[in-house]
């Protein structure tokens, strides 16, 4: 029985070559799903331009993806852990702190997926340089930190069932990659197809070339949204679907399996829509349930703080759940005496938790359950 580094081969799929993109989608097939998956998509998109700052209100919702994104390929983390690596950073205190391994990997993609909008949102469209860029900043620290960050592979690489040590899916080698890649960025860049269309079938292109020795699954995914954002068909890159792909991941395998065993685009097309209607669906809710949470809570900061500052201290807690309290003191645009008692307030009030108490020149680690109890479910 074959074998590749003692995992099994029998079974396994290889790359469809020659075969991207479909040649006839059947587009009267997929017609219910498309319309139910675009009414989903543009109602998300709707409240999202709702919002008072919705880059304010979903920032938490980017460290959710991470964990869950990661969860997938198995690095397990908890947001909190993130959110606190992060309340680090921002107080500059990072240098001197343990963090375990998988939580680091955990927040760099948080790193990456900031990275890559930025350089969308400065003209940059979605192209192997973008791509390699956003992978640099995926696995610029920890396990992948030796797997040539930003760069694409130069061996053939494999997806496997580690834990029944099988080979699923061969993909493309790696001396047809460059044709490989130069052929889904043309696609990408096709404005004839249907935008959720092209999203579905760039998607699979992507995890079957698997261009990099590791981050793969993670960069995929991350590219979701920003074809979204690049089409035009959401204002703002904040679909991220991690969360609807584990709800079905065996499925989610399967069907990428079974295009390039048996040419099933429109059965992958239809399933990949399906998932966009479900994350778009409970993404609503999930923006519903922020939004209420900040306008109940900016009268309530008003009442009990009684000061200018008010709205300022709603808006740092929203965008940092997590935080040091001399981050705030220091970066909340608030006078310093004045933001000391505004979080003695709301500590009192119970309104922030503490984490850490204060300890010799490490301020006290604070947290704003509400909204992180909203997002981790």
């Amino acid at each position: 029985m074959a074998e590749v580094h003692g995992y099994d081969l029998e079974g396994a799929v290889a790359y469809h070559t020659g075969r991207f993109p479909p040649k006839n989608v059947n587009y009267e097939l997929i017609a219910p799903s498309l319309t139910r998956a675009t009414s989903a998509l543009a109602r998300y998109d709707a409240k999202l331009e709702a919002l008072h700052n919705k880059e304010l209100l979903l920032a938490p919702l980017r460290n959710a993806e991470a964990v869950v994104s990661s969860r997938i390929e198995g690095t397990i983390a908890t947001l909190d852990e993130i959110l606190k690596i992060q309340a680090d950073v921002d107080d500059d205190d990072d240098d001197n702190l343990a963090y375990r391994q998988e939580a680091i990997e955990v927040y760099s993609y948080t790193r990456a997926v900031r990275r890559a909008q930025s350089m969308m949102a400065d003209g940059l469209p979605i192209s192997s340089r973008l791509i390699r860029e956003a992978h640099s900043q995926l696995l610029f620290f920890g396990r992948g930190a030796d797997k040539a960050p930003g760069s694409f592979k130069r061996e053939q690489n494999y997806v496997a069932d580690k834990r029944n040590r099988r080979i699923l899916f061969i993909p493309i080698s790696a001396e047809d990659l460059e044709n490989g890649i130069a052929e889904l960025e043309r696609y990408i860049h096709d404005e004839s197809v249907e935008p959720l269309v092209q999203t579905a079938v760039t998607h699979l292109e992507f995890e079957a070339l698997h261009p990099f020795k590791d981050g793969n699954g993670r960069l995929g995914r991350m590219l979701i949204p920003l074809n979204l954002w690049q089409r035009g068909l959401i204002h703002a890159p904040h679909l991220y679907v991690s969360a609807a792909i584990e709800e079905r991941r065996e499925e989610y395998v399967e069907k990428l399996r079974a295009v390039s065993e048996n040419d099933q685009w429109d059965e992958w097309i239809l399933f990949f829509l399906e998932i966009l209607q479900r994350q778009a669906e409970l993404n609503i809710s999930i923006t519903d349930r922020i939004n209420k949470l900040y306008n109940d809570m900016s009268q309530i900061f008003r009442e009990l703080l009684n000061s200018q500052w008010a709205q300022v201290a709603l808006d740092y807690v929203f965008a940092k759940p997590v935080f040091r309290n001399s981050a705030f003191t220091s970066s909340s645009g608030i006078p310093h005496q004045t933001a000391h008692r505004i979080s003695r307030i709301l500590i009192e009030q119970e309104i922030l938790t503490v984490i850490e108490e204060a300890a010799g020149r490490r301020a006290a680690l604070l947290s704003f359950q509400p909204l992180l109890e909203i997002v981790r479910s």
